[in-house]
């Protein structure tokens, strides 16, 4: 059965859901804590973007001690490849290359990075470059249905 598509997450709900994937569970006040470095805000902020977060479904709540303690219901990985997939159909069509090109030509980036890129397409050419590369051509939807599938594990 297909997992449900959350509501795409604001972006204040965002900086909480950074939070919990870096630190894991963590109550309203370590939340509130770690965001405060950055920008000063209300714990009752904090509290009230938590309690329409598990309405929304975006995060769990343990309320089994005193202190309730909340956790992201995706991975970071499976919440950014849902904002990906809705920029790529709302912005650009479905056009994977134009997403690329366009995120290329707004923010330089590192030699690293480029050598990453280079790679990830490397490892999804066509069927046929197998001669040339001396390797198996990579299935590019049964890599993302293996790593889907092992993301829903980790849910």
């Amino acid at each position: 059965m297909p997992k449900p598509i959350l509501p795409r997450p604001t972006d204040g709900e965002l900086a909480i859901l950074r939070v919990l994937w870096e630190r894991g569970p963590s109550t309203v006040r370590q939340v509130h804590e770690v965001l405060s470095r950055d920008r000063p805000g209300a714990y009752t902020t904090a509290l009230k973007l938590l309690q329409i977060m598990t309405e929304k479904g975006l995060v769990r709540r343990d309320a089994a001690d005193r202190s309730h303690v909340y956790q992201a219901r995706m991975t970071q990985a499976q919440t950014q490849r849902q904002l990906v997939r809705d920029l790529l159909d709302r912005a650009f069509g479905g056009s994977a290359s134009k997403l690329v090109m366009q995120a290329l030509a707004a923010r330089s980036a590192s030699p690293e990075e480029l050598s990453e890129i280079r790679r990830l397409l490397d490892d999804h050419k066509p069927a046929g470059t197998a001669a040339r590369t001396g390797r198996e051509p990579r299935d590019p939807a049964r890599d993302v249905n293996v790593r889907q599938e092992d993301d829903d594990e980790r849910v």
